[in-house]
């Protein structure tokens, strides 16, 4: 089960195959990666070709680590690891060799790379060592820390892409957030695998499929799959994704890490695309932080406002971050949403659900927090809409950019345009009238919060705990909140999905769409995915959102 001869990587399910000629130029650039690779972090190619359904624990037991290298990637959240850092336990290069090597393990597992930067971040990490010694000082924050960036977004000297073999460019200059995250510190090793068109909710391009670490059999998610599972794998403990239908959070939830979507025009997206994204004409995309702890995404978000990147950028919102540490000064109001009114959630998100409500509902906590039902205004209308708003040129642009080189188009690639294929391309007064839709959705969503009278929600990151490779078709729980612009944090919870799970005997399909998700659970096999759930605040109510977070942290587990 290998992706191409020369690239024993673990293949569940192959990618679809493009013209000869793509073929060829594709292995070829599988083989330059793979050429990179020390024979001594290859895993045994028995392993690959029958590896288990769950493979989190192959880098701990596999034998390449030391020991030293399994409690440095083990051990540690980013807060954590920085700490260590500037303390002089463990040298950056340390660090960067242990991270490197972790990665590697995590990729011939779940294809979760695009770009391994070995000479790169080894010589950041020896510079980053000599400076603290000559100096005493760390040049940072994040000084020695490696930091894990997604494959489209530009770092000096390595290449980008848009998901798909044409669209691969190579990139003279770092994008302001990694720039910022330059000069404090960060060491950069890698870029991770994203979906063709970046544009659906599991993570196959050029480079492969991304595997869910804990269930190979099922999708990690996408856009930001490959960083998800990267993390989940402990090959990395801070990177950075993109959230426009649910990109962060998705993933996030497939693979059981923390993944926070701010509002839109937060955090810095400056050099992100080298093409403009028609999605953006209505559906704002926001960026943001994937990680182990709740800290972690602090952070990262008190980090990227110090360093005022509304200064370079002006369309950014100079909202000062005070997150955890927020005062909210009254009893929070939690809605808890069961189901969306449109699709009912899989057998083990309802039971998280309930988990969660459980525990919020104990007396004990009235004095922190009330609990009420809360079901999301127009999820269903909502979905409709943000499928056409998505593509206002019905797909022809990318369509012909990934046709032209003779790659082929993927499942959900076609998935994703076929509403509005048959339209094509949209007139400026129809693309007038699509945002004036958007904006009274927006204002009647925010009413019927406001009379549902609550300050955060939680409820699904997705239908399902995961899904099964090409069936990612109905993202609502995220892509809602993309509709309305609306912060969200994927939280993990201790629950998994266990054998034999069934829906209660009174279930009654919300939708056809709910109809086909109950399909979907019982033609696949969940066991072991992980089972998590999403906050949400309004619009801008970032801070308020981690306020409410530093409260749900002790009575949820949440670390």
């Amino acid at each position: 089960m290998t992706l191409v001869k020369s690239s024993p990587i673990v293949l569940t399910k192959a990618v679809p195959q493009g013209s000869p000629e793509f073929e060829i130029k594709r292995a070829a650039l599988l083989q330059v990666f793979w050429d990179k690779i020390p024979t001594e972090y290859r895993l045994p190619q028995e392993l690959i070709n029958d590896p288990p359904n769950d493979v989190s624990g192959i880098p701990t037991s596999c034998g390449l680590l030391s020991s030293e290298e399994i409690e440095i990637t083990e051990t540690y959240d980013a807060v954590g690891l920085a700490e260590a850092i500037s303390s002089r336990k463990y040298t950056a290069l340390a660090v960067t060799i242990a991270f490197l090597k972790r990665s590697i393990i995590a990729h011939q597992l779940t294809c979760c790379l695009t770009q391994w930067l070995m000479d790169e971040a080894l010589d950041q990490a020896k510079r980053l060592d000599t400076y603290l010694a000559e100096n005493g000082k760390t040049v940072g924050t994040l000084h020695g820390v490696p930091i894990s960036i997604k494959e489209h977004i530009p770092i000096a000297g390595t290449y980008s892409s848009q998901g798909s073999f044409g669209s691969i460019i190579k990139n003279e200059e770092d994008s302001q957030m990694v720039a910022i995250l330059r000069s404090m510190g960060a060491v950069f090793y890698c870029k991770t695998n994203q979906p063709q068109t970046l544009m659906h909710l599991e993570s196959d391009s050029h480079w492969g499929r991304v595997l869910n670490p804990f269930n190979i059999h099922l999708s990690a998610g996408g856009s930001t799959g490959g960083e998800a599972a990267l993390i989940a794998m402990k090959g990395s403990v801070l990177g950075v994704g993109t959230d426009i239908g649910g990109s962060i959070r998705g993933p996030a939830a497939f693979c059981g890490i923390y993944g926070f979507k701010p509002t839109s025009y937060t955090l810095p997206m400056a050099g992100f695309l080298a093409a403009p994204f028609s999605a953006e004409l209505n559906i704002l995309c926001s960026t943001g932080p994937m990680c182990r702890s709740m800290r972690d995404m602090d952070l990262f978000m008190g980090l990227m406002s110090a360093a005022k990147p509304y200064l370079l950028d002006p369309r950014l919102v100079p909202i000062p971050w005070t997150g955890l540490q927020t005062p909210l000064g009254r009893r929070i109001k939690v809605g808890i949403v069961s189901n969306d009114g449109f699709i009912e959630p899989q057998p083990p998100v309802k039971r998280a659900i309930s988990w969660a409500r459980d525990l919020l509902s104990d007396p004990k906590h009235a004095a922190v927090l009330e609990v009420k039902e809360f079901i999301p205004f127009g999820a269903a209308d909502a979905w409709t809409k943000i499928r056409r708003f998505y593509l206002p040129d019905g797909g022809s642009l990318v369509k012909s950019s990934i046709s032209a080189v003779g790659e082929p188009f993927h499942p959900l690639s076609e998935w994703i345009w076929k509403d509005t294929e048959p339209s094509g391309m949209q007139t400026a007064e129809a693309l007038i009238l699509a945002r004036r839709e958007r904006d009274d959705f927006r204002c009647a969503f925010a009413q019927n919060w406001q009379e549902q009278d609550v300050d955060v929600i939680i409820g699904p990151a997705f239908v399902g705990p995961a899904c099964a490779h090409d069936t990612a078709f109905y993202w609502t729980y995220t892509s809602l909140y993309n509709l309305v612009d609306y912060p969200g944090v994927v939280i993990p919870t201790p629950l998994k999905a266990g054998p034999g799970e069934q829906y209660e005997s009174r279930y009654t399909p919300l939708s056809e769409a709910c109809r086909h998700v109950k399909q979907l659970w019982e033609s696949s096999d969940f066991e072991g995915a992980p089972v998590s759930l999403q906050v949400v605040a309004r619009k801008y109510h970032d801070n308020e959102l981690f306020g409410a977070l530093a409260i749900l942290k002790g009575i949820l587990g949440l670390r």
